[in-house]
């Protein structure tokens, strides 16, 4: 039997392995009000608010970014809601292990008649069965289920798991989190770096924030390498340097909110617009070295295949949404390779803003003339009083005439020989003017000829 020294040493032991652990791992709030970031799901009112107010837990998966706070939150929410609590991981437990887990959820729920809270890590490292084996028990009642998972849950999680659970969409940390638990690390001195006094330049942790985007493990973990060169070149000061060498990553000059963030994404879109794709390569990665938000950029570079290649590639919009969902999936760092890609394609692509300008034209008139009154051939007619009015009279569909080229105004009277739509010569827009041109002309052979029965 366990004497009092024996507990006592047994405690001490743990305090001893504590203090080992990693940085990150030491710094995990141990209270929902501790916890940083999140405020979409764990605002007032929000979510996660609700079920901490209500103290009932239904399962759930955790969808996020690694670093975000999937595995403490889960542990703080099982710690609200005061229910037996057990960790699983995808990656290193099996059949025997969770068998175990079930085996001790049993007798909790006879002896106490609460259901245990099942936290399984990567849940989507589980085949279709293996996942199976949790439904039962989770119908049941015998588990509350917190998956965590960096993965889409709609293509990596089975239907019948995710209809018995609610998805929480986590996000990235913002620089400001991370600055925050950067100088509550710095700060603390129970389970931080406090004892060691250190005094740290601004611009030292802005830059550790850009290196871990948005990863708060790999922020503060950083910083616990950095405190450490501290420590060994005898210096109590961080500044850029210090951090530059613990992350093994040169600053570059490139600030998210500034003006070098607009200039360098400027200079990208105007080498993408000049059909350069050496240099939009080069900006590309500018920006992902200084941490920029890849989806920030992709964002961009669909707009530019619309405004810019338009229809001269209709390839161009298709393949930058593409990137958008590649990058979205991905991640950093192999997210780089689709925005390469797009990158290249985009600047080397036939070029032409005729559906931008067409875009500026129509909205001019939209605003000089107002709601001009649709044309009476165009309205519907559901009603025989709107029959009556002579809506859709005279209308002419165009599958019914040959090269389905009709002569009919589609325009409101006022505008009626507006033309705002003029293709450009590059790429496959020359095909497009061949054809309107053909179309709009008097002269047309299929112009308004109606097809034989």
């Amino acid at each position: 039997m366990p004497t009092h020294s024996d507990d006592l040493f047994a405690h001490s032991a743990a305090k001893a392995a504590a203090k080992k652990a990693p940085l990150a791992e030491r710094m995990r709030p141990r209270t929902l009000a501790e916890y940083v970031g999140q405020t979409r799901v764990l605002g007032p009112g929000r979510l996660l608010q609700q079920i901490s107010a209500r103290q009932t837990l239904p399962s759930l998966i955790l969808w996020g970014p690694p670093g975000c706070g999937k595995t403490t939150l889960a542990h703080l929410l099982a710690q609200t809601v005061q229910a037996p609590f057990a960790a699983f991981s995808a990656v290193l437990s099996g059949v025997k292990e969770l068998r175990q887990i079930l085996d001790e959820a049993r007798e909790q729920q006879r002896l106490h008649g609460k259901a245990t809270i099942l936290f399984v890590d990567e849940i989507h490292r589980f085949n279709k069965a293996q996942q199976d084996a949790f439904l039962p028990h989770v119908e049941k009642g015998l588990i509350v289920l917190l998956g965590a998972t960096t993965e889409n849950p709609s293509f990596e999680v089975i239907a019948p798991l995710l209809s018995r659970t609610r998805v929480v969409v986590l996000e990235s940390l913002s620089a400001d989190d991370l600055l925050l638990l950067l100088r509550r690390a710095l700060q603390d001195e129970e389970r931080g770096l406090g004892a060691q006094h250190l005094t740290a330049d601004e611009e030292a942790l802005v830059f550790l924030t850009q290196h871990a985007q948005g990863d708060a493990r790999v922020a503060l973990n950083t910083l616990e390498v950095t405190a450490t060169l501290a420590t060994q070149k005898e210096t109590t000061h961080i500044d850029l340097a210090l951090v530059e060498e613990a992350a093994q990553h040169k600053a570059l000059l490139y600030d998210k909110g500034g003006e070098e963030h607009y200039n360098v994404i400027s200079a990208f879109i105007k080498s993408l617009r000049g059909s350069d794709p050496d240099a939009a390569v080069y900006w590309l990665m500018r920006m992902l070295e200084a941490g920029e938000d890849p989806l920030f950029i992709v964002r961009r570079m669909v707009i530019f295949a619309a405004e810019d290649i338009g229809n001269a590639d209709p390839q161009a919009l298709p393949l930058a949404v593409a990137t958008k969902d590649a990058v979205h999936f991905v991640g950093l760092p192999e997210a780089r390779i689709p925005l390469a890609q797009a990158a290249t394609y985009l600047a080397t692509a036939a070029k032409s803003n005729a559906s931008y300008k067409a875009m500026l034209a129509a909205l001019e008139d939209v605003k000089q003339h107002g709601p001009l009154p649709v044309p009476l051939h165009l309205r519907n007619a559901p009603t025989k009083l709107m029959k009556g009015l002579g809506y859709g009279k005279g209308y002419q569909y165009a599958h019914d005439y040959e090269g389905a080229a009709i002569d009919q105004p589609h325009l409101p009277d006022a505008l009626r020989e507006r033309r705002y739509y003029h293709p450009s010569e590059r790429g496959q827009e020359r095909i497009i003017k061949e054809r309107m041109e053909k179309v709009r002309s008097p002269r047309s052979e299929v112009r308004g000829q109606k097809k034989n029965p």
